[in-house]
């Protein structure tokens, strides 16, 4: 079904754990800042408003007036500033740092939810130090509603939350602990997911940290990684993907994938053709539908045959939730070890006010020390297993 990619195959099978976990998270960092000038709107409007397609970092669609020109989101969306995907994703790093092992819905509601509520940082979209919580949007700060206030049971308190990729878009620290262990990414992510999201919403974050855990591995490929979700996806998120990556096995270059991708997810995605207008059925829990976004990125992934620079422009002149396609196309390619080109990570630190190399380094220690402890806990497991008469890994 899907055209094979090799040559990113030797590329990434000289990629250091180090490498793949920087790749990553610069590079959805960056994927998300070019993504959200153009947040919203058509690939025709992008067109229309910069003369042709982005290339590159552009400032704020409504250039002076992005204070006021949407009030309900009065964000300094371009110029290199990052949005609340990155944003939450620093976030959850920040939690395996305290926690120094795998997590679970109770580590959001425990860690998560506090630093969002209670650590101003520098927000670059507002231009100002304040809480985080005053940044992301109302899908995340259901978070705070149910878990610091409603104190509903953290594995169930995504359960009645808008139906979005608000748990998928930060999901990528998932997927490096567990580099190499695609299974074990979905099956963590599912849980830590259930803090904030449910139905496709959820599967959707499951689904990406295994495709970023399949790309962190020797070797892997564009194919190899849309393989891994596939043995994993369910109901409507397995369709959705398997529908986009067929259409995309097609195209080279994204000019000729922009319009055969979005006709691909029409079908399983809830909000309808217009993102500012959704449908009365948009982002409701179902079987049948999946979140637009994951699909596309890994659909772009493979046009782009697992190139960052062209996975991220091709997600960025999508349009709709751009940010978020880009954030989790430019993870993914990271991961395979795609370079991020230095020109937009250096100009999106800078702008943002951000470290892009500190949570990395924080994360590949972490990620070392959960594998130290996974493996000793296996040995334990192991050694009684073989007590009860089962087999050991030496028979």
């Amino acid at each position: 079904m899907i055209r094979c990619m090799t040559p990113k195959g030797e590329e990434s099978a000289g990629a250091s754990l180090d490498d793949r976990i920087t790749g990553a998270l610069v590079g959805a960092a960056v994927g998300d800042a070019l993504g959200g000038p153009v947040e919203g709107y058509s690939p025709d409007q992008i067109v229309e408003r910069h003369g042709g397609r982005v290339h590159g970092i552009v400032g704020p669609w409504n250039g002076d007036a992005w204070r006021t020109a949407r009030p309900v989101a009065p964000y300094h969306k371009g110029d290199g500033h990052v949005t609340d995907d990155t944003l939450m994703t620093h976030a959850l790093v920040r939690v395996y740092d305290r926690v120094r092992d795998h997590l679970d819905a109770y580590a959001i509601a425990d860690h998560l939810v506090p630093d969002l509520m209670t650590n101003p940082r520098w927000i670059p979209e507002l231009e100002t130090e304040t809480i985080p919580l005053h940044r992301i949007f109302l899908a995340e700060k259901w978070l705070a509603a149910r878990l610091h206030y409603g104190h509903v049971d953290p594995r169930e308190a995504g359960v009645g939350n808008i139906v979005n990729c608000g748990a998928a878009m930060y999901m990528a620290p998932v997927g490096l602990v567990n580099a190499a262990n695609p299974r074990a990414a979905y099956a963590e992510a599912l849980d830590v997911a259930g803090a904030h999201q449910s139905s496709y919403g959820r599967e959707a974050a499951g689904v990406f940290a295994a495709a970023v855990a399949a790309a962190a591995s020797p070797g892997a490929t564009p194919d190899s990684v849309v393989t891994a979700c596939l043995s994993l996806a369910k109901d409507g998120t397995r369709t959705a993907i398997e529908q986009v990556c067929e259409v995309a096995s097609h195209h080279t270059d994204f000019e000729s994938a922009l319009g055969p991708l979005r006709e691909a997810v029409a079908p399983y995605d809830t909000v309808g053709p217009d993102y500012r207008a959704p449908s009365l059925g948009a982002r409701r829990p179902s079987r049948l539908h999946s979140i637009e976004e994951l699909p596309v990125a890994l659909g772009m992934l493979l046009v782009a045959g697992g190139d960052y620079r062209r996975a991220v422009l091709g997600c960025v002149n999508y349009g709709r939730d751009c940010d978020s396609i880009a954030t989790m196309a430019g993870a993914i390619a990271g991961a395979l070890g795609s370079a991020v080109p230095e020109e937009w990570s250096k100009r999106v630190a800078e702008a943002s006010r951000l470290d892009l190399w500190e949570p990395p380094r924080v994360l590949a220690a972490v990620t070392r020390e959960i594998f130290t402890r996974d493996a000793e806990r296996h040995r334990v497991h192991e050694e009684s297993f073989a007590r009860l008469g089962g087999p050991s890994c030496s028979d």
